[in-house]
């Protein structure tokens, strides 16, 4: 018994001392984060800092909004809409069949009268209405890996029903994006003097570098079982064609504008500029508009209120709260952190106890 309760009295302090080693402590090391006892910043808003935030945001909106509102203003726009101009009378019941009709001639001239000085560059764009370029399957159908090198060709997958020829060759580009390609074309006067349009440098460069592969060359394009918009030269990269990748970059909304080009030269006022149109395109098979502008640019770009609308409202609002809180303020005072405002301290009958 003795030599048993020895053996047990020795051993029993050695095994529970070797079972509180072993033992891991769940407690979370200490730190002021977890904690939470790190400082803390508690502004106070004050009626006099309120007001104040208010006055300081309406001073520094309204001459922004007055600056881009000036800023649109002086930006001189030229806007006419042709689609239906340029439609002779005798096929105005059926437009349609104009556009489609291979012996039906395309030419139309107009002349526009510049309103002010517009100084060079002026910007020539074109502007489609009812068009969805955002379509979920008209966004889809293209390839950027045969955009951007030679060596994707022959990705076609995601580019029906756009992709190959009759013979089974792989369209390049391939996609309804560049099958609609905008093929209008307007040529200026002005007194019997040709303006030139320039196309160079119209498309994003990031574009042009990273989008467009130098050593991919249109194939086979146009000459499927659709016939859709504008033709590309086959001798000239991607990389070089402007005009499709202006067009390539769709739009996110239905009436939006791509550039065309740009006249280096100045307008005068009451300068008389004629327009020969080549009225190609067809937006009469699904209620489009077309237009073409002329328009000069500003510091914010081209001609938009919007901008300068926003922040003057912005601004005014502001400015009309601080007076309202002024005048609160000045005429009903009450002392900071009063319990009596609280819901949940108020006598219902209106009397405090």
């Amino acid at each position: 018994m003795s030599s048993r309760g020895a053996a047990s009295s020795s051993g029993g302090p050695q095994l529970g001392t070797s079972d509180s080693s072993k033992r891991i402590s769940k407690k979370p090391k200490y730190s002021r984060f977890t904690q939470q006892e790190l400082p803390a910043c508690k502004p106070i808003l004050t009626p006099g800092w309120v007001i104040a935030t208010f006055i300081a945001v309406g001073i520094v909106f309204i001459p922004i909004g007055l600056a881009s509102l000036f800023a649109s203003q002086r930006v001189v726009e030229i806007v006419h809409r042709y689609d239906e101009e340029c439609v002779p009378p005798i096929f105005s019941g059926d437009q349609l069949a104009f556009i489609q009709s291979s012996i039906t001639n395309k030419t139309c001239t107009k002349n526009f009268t510049v309103p002010k000085q517009m100084k060079g560059p002026v910007y020539v764009y074109y502007q489609l209405d009812n068009f969805y370029q955002n379509h979920r399957r008209y966004v889809k159908s293209r390839s950027d890996k045969q955009l951007r090198s030679k060596a994707g060709e022959l990705d076609i997958s995601t580019c029906k029903p756009e992709a190959t020829t009759g013979n089974n060759s792989p369209i390049v580009p391939c996609g309804l994006i560049a099958w609609s390609l905008f093929n209008d074309t307007y040529g200026f006067s002005v007194k019997n003097k040709v303006l030139n349009v320039s196309k160079k440098n119209i498309a994003w460069k990031s574009d042009q570098e990273h989008k467009f592969g130098s050593d991919v060359y249109p194939k086979n394009f146009q000459s499927g079982g659709l016939i859709g918009g504008g033709k590309l030269n086959a001798s000239i990269p991607l990389s070089e064609q402007e005009d499709l990748i202006v067009w390539m970059r769709t739009a996110a909304l239905p009436t939006f504008r791509k550039l065309y080009g740009k006249i280096e030269t100045d307008l005068e006022a009451n300068d008389e500029i004629t327009v020969v149109i080549q009225n190609n395109y067809n937006t009469y098979s699904f209620g489009g508009r077309k237009r073409l502008v002329l328009s000069t640019t500003s510091w914010i770009g081209g001609k938009n209120d919007f901008l300068g609308i926003a922040y003057l409202t912005v601004g005014g609002f502001c400015i009309f709260l601080a007076i309202g809180f002024l005048l609160l303020y000045v005429i009903k005072p009450r002392p900071l952190g009063d319990p009596a405002f609280l819901s949940w301290n108020r006598n219902p009958s209106g009397i405090m106890n």
